[in-house]
């Protein structure tokens, strides 16, 4: 993906409130390319370090990378078994919310 693609899927992350989650496809369809949830899993693979990644999960609410369980759960969000608990209480749509 180009620096453009990137720099927006790092733009809109940054902004997910501590003790909040959104998905993959919520910030593809932000930036306008709803079809490209993988690319942004993609990107957000290789992100620096000032970008709460971690606030990022599947659209079923399930972690993809084991070690943002404790990240999440320092800020509050419950995690059992690789799950958010009140995933749509706790669910930040960007498109709603900005």
């Amino acid at each position: 993906m180009d620096s453009q693609f990137k720099e927006a899927v790092f733009t809109i992350v940054r902004l997910i409130p501590k003790g909040r989650v959104s998905t993959y496809g919520a910030i593809a369809k932000a930036i306008g390319f709803p079809n490209h949830a993988r690319h942004v899993g993609n990107v957000l693979g290789g992100c620096p370090g000032n970008v709460p990644a971690h606030r990022v999960v599947a659209s079923n609410g399930i972690l993809r990378v084991v070690s943002f369980q404790k990240k999440l759960e320092t800020e509050g969000i419950v995690v059992t078994k690789m799950k958010i608990k009140n995933f749509k209480k706790l669910f930040w749509n960007p498109m709603l919310e900005l």
